[in-house]
């Protein structure tokens, strides 16, 4: 039996139609490893790449070294289509929100919205050219220019009609140049930006699907092909060359004589057009996905390829060799030592971020496990990796931007879990109990003892002369570890579901047990362990940490929990936050805490979150529910793309938050379930919908509340 085979079950399950995040007393400032969704856009600026991503946004990768690209920043706008670099800033779109945003990059690790302006019109391609911003339509077309001169105020200038269809849009000089379909390519001067002109077009024989340009050139992907069309006179464009692809030009980069072609099915073509008249096909790699779009810097080609960002050198383009994939991670596991997040990423191995400051943690050091590494203990200069049907790896943090594997031992069966003491690691093996490594030779691990569990060991903690290990069905089992060579049973507790993660403080030990959520088990006599107070959690509790009179629950799709066990009879909850992903809600699977901050390893992602606010530090320690029922105004309002409601719980219970039409038509959830006392926020993303009144109605026992919306595009 492999416990951690639920995670398929759990990410199919609860999609979503809404994308909102339902937080209390608790603040996301970071998260990485996002896993993508059809990554559609690509762009270049030194040695970092920006990808579009819709629903996911846009996602900054460094590619500094090219073999090993990671994840840095993002900017969530709710949805993005399109993105334009110029200097210190990146100029989004999004096709549903009828927005461009200005977001600072001068450091990508925390990109910054400075600006945003209302489009007309959706807009589904962006270029820059100096002071300006050019956007077209997609779907519905149009044209607009916005002044970008001041980032923090760019201001709408001028519109034309452009067909339906027009998904690319490049720049030079005044002119702007639209591929639209079946509409061909379109000339458009900007020259005065109040009054944007059509001043050429040229009907290209297949869709024309993107656009780029060079000198007197303008470069397209068509249906089946590239061309090489004649600007120098944008009023009289003429075709001078062209070369069949095997599939749909979705996407064109032009760099030192070559093209480089997204090809759809076909993958990366590289054409060689040192002859415009002539443009021939040299090279090509072919990608096992959709590729959609293509930049190059340097030696370096990024494809835009359904699920992954493909990284080739091009040194040699007649022969495109891959050199990574990218597709975010999966995270599962971690722990926190020092200014470090040993996260254990599944299929990826371990990741070393630095989370000194935490809004701006990124990775420094990776060391890719040969199995599934699903947790991590850190102590001194190693950090331990259960790495599933792999047992345990030992790797030297000592430099914590170039971990290294010093040692393994192959446990017998799964290995789920690990703590460290001295010179000791003790594994959580799965059906193979608890199995106790002597590491203090570190390149060569040796048996000390075992623990056989009666049942399936996946959670261990230490304390004292004691192991405790979460045992599945078998409950919590507390295991005599002052010999480590002869580990002798002392007592267990038998609980309600799946005993899994374990954490101890003083006298009692914190069990994430299932679809039982949190149990609390008094472990004063640890021959006669007594569970003493239990919270369900609305999820499954799969682990948890403890700090001071604070329980952190990673709830499986119900997030992070924070509990208070000031009274250990009766933990209450003071703080949570559930993230939303392409596919529903995330997964949390581990979570360790440091201070203030509570890191998730939330399967799609690792987050960061501020819990301050559910830990305060003077009076009973407690936070005081509210005494009434409340739905506050939406913020902003009017609004456009996404608003945020707030409101109070006064008692617990099913709480209910519906948005409707103005015809009273359901058209939205953001909230359906049982919900503690407290005071709530969630943001409403609404992109996809019409401008209009819109109502949202709060139903929480007998109390209804509504208010009224306005989304304004």
């Amino acid at each position: 039996m492999k416990r951690c085979g639920l995670v398929v079950l759990f990410v199919l399950s609860g999609i979503a139609t809404s994308f909102a995040q339902d937080s209390l007393n608790v603040t996301m400032v970071k998260s990485l490893y996002s896993h993508w969704t059809y990554p559609d856009k690509v762009v270049t600026s030194g040695n970092y790449v920006y990808v579009v991503s819709g629903i996911l946004g846009l996602r900054i990768v460094d590619a500094s070294d090219p073999e090993n690209p990671i994840e840095v920043g993002y900017f969530d706008p709710g949805y993005a289509e399109d993105v334009a670099l110029s200097g210190e800033f990146a100029y989004v779109v999004g096709g549903y929100t009828n927005s461009l945003w200005v977001v600072d990059v001068s450091d990508p690790v925390i990109p910054q919205l400075v600006g945003s302006c209302a489009l007309s019109s959706s807009a589904a391609a962006v270029a820059v050219s100096g002071d300006y911003a050019f956007t077209v339509g997609g779907d519905n077309g149009g044209f607009q220019v916005i002044d970008v001169a001041d980032p923090e105020d760019p201001v709408a200038m001028g519109y034309c009609s452009t067909p339906d269809h027009s998904y690319s849009v490049a720049a030079s000089g005044s002119y702007a140049y639209v591929a639209s379909w079946a509409e061909g390519l379109r000339m458009i001067d900007a020259m005065d930006p109040t009054n944007p002109v059509e001043v050429g077009v040229y009907e290209t024989p297949d869709f024309a699907l993107d656009v780029k340009v060079s000198g007197n050139y303008a470069y397209v992907g068509e249906g089946y092909g590239f061309r090489v069309v004649n600007v120098a006179n944008p009023a009289s464009p003429f075709s001078v060359g062209y070369c069949n692809t095997p599939n749909c030009a979705y996407g064109v980069t032009v760099s030192d004589g070559f093209a480089y072609v997204a090809d759809y099915s076909a993958g990366l073509r590289v054409v060689d057009i040192t002859d415009p008249a002539n443009p021939v096909e040299v090279g090509y790699y072919d990608t096992p996905g959709y590729a959609y779009d293509v930049a190059v810097s340097g030696n370096y080609a990024f494809l835009a390829d359904y699920d992954y960002l493909w990284i080739f050198d091009v040194a040699n383009p007649a022969s495109p060799e891959n050199v990574a994939h990218y597709n975010g991670l999966y995270t599962f596991g971690v722990t926190v030592a020092g200014s470090y997040a040993y996260v254990a990423a599944y299929d990826a191995g371990l990741r070393v971020v630095n989370v000194a400051y935490p809004p701006s943690s990124r990775e420094v050091g990776h060391y890719d496990t040969p199995g599934y590494a699903l947790a991590v203990a850190a102590s001194g200069d190693y950090a331990y990796v259960a790495d599933g049907d792999e047992g345990l790896r030992v790797v030297d943090v000592a430099n914590p931007e170039s971990p290294t594997e010093t040692g393994h031992y192959d446990t017998p069966g799964y290995a789920c879990a690990v703590a460290a003491s001295g010179s000791f690691v003790y594994v959580a093996d799965g059906d193979s109990g608890l199995r106790i490594l002597n590491v203090e030779d570190p390149e060569s691990p040796i048996a000390a003892g075992c623990y056989y569990s009666p049942g399936f060991a996946n959670g261990v903690a230490l304390s004292g002369d004691y192991a405790y290990v979460g045992c599945g069905m078998a409950g919590l089992r507390v295991v005599n570890i002052s010999n480590p060579e002869i580990p002798i049973e002392a007592g267990y507790c038998v609980l309600p579901h799946w005993a899994a993660g374990v954490a101890v403080s003083g006298d009692y030990a914190y069990v994430a047990d299932d679809f039982a959520g949190l149990r609390v088990v008094n472990i004063a006599n640890p021959e006669t362990p007594v569970e003493v107070g239990h919270y369900d959690t609305p999820g499954w509790a799969y682990g948890v940490a403890v700090s001071g009179n604070y329980v952190f629950v990673a709830d499986g799709d119900a997030g992070i929990r924070v509990v208070d066990v000031t009274d250990p009879s009766n933990p209450i909850e003071v703080g949570h936050y559930v993230g939303y992903s392409y596919v529903g809600v995330n997964i949390a699977y581990g979570v360790a805490v440091s201070g203030n901050y509570a890191f998730l390893a939330d399967w799609y992602y690792f987050e960061i979150f501020d819990c301050s606010q559910a830990m305060p530090v003077s009076g009973s320690g407690r936070l005081q529910p509210p005494m009434t029922y409340s739905l506050m105004s939406a913020y902003p309002n009017p609004f456009n793309a996404a608003t945020t409601l707030s409101y109070q719980v006064a008692a617990g219970g099913r709480v209910q938050l519906v948005i409707y039409d103005l015809l009273g038509r359901q058209v939205g959830t953001l909230v359906d379930r049982s919900l503690s006392p407290g005071s709530y926020s969630v943001t409403w993303h609404a992109g996809n919908l019409a401008s209009g009144v819109y109502f949202c109605r709060l139903q929480a026992g007998d109390f209804p509340a509504v208010r009224k919306m306005v989304l304004m595009k």
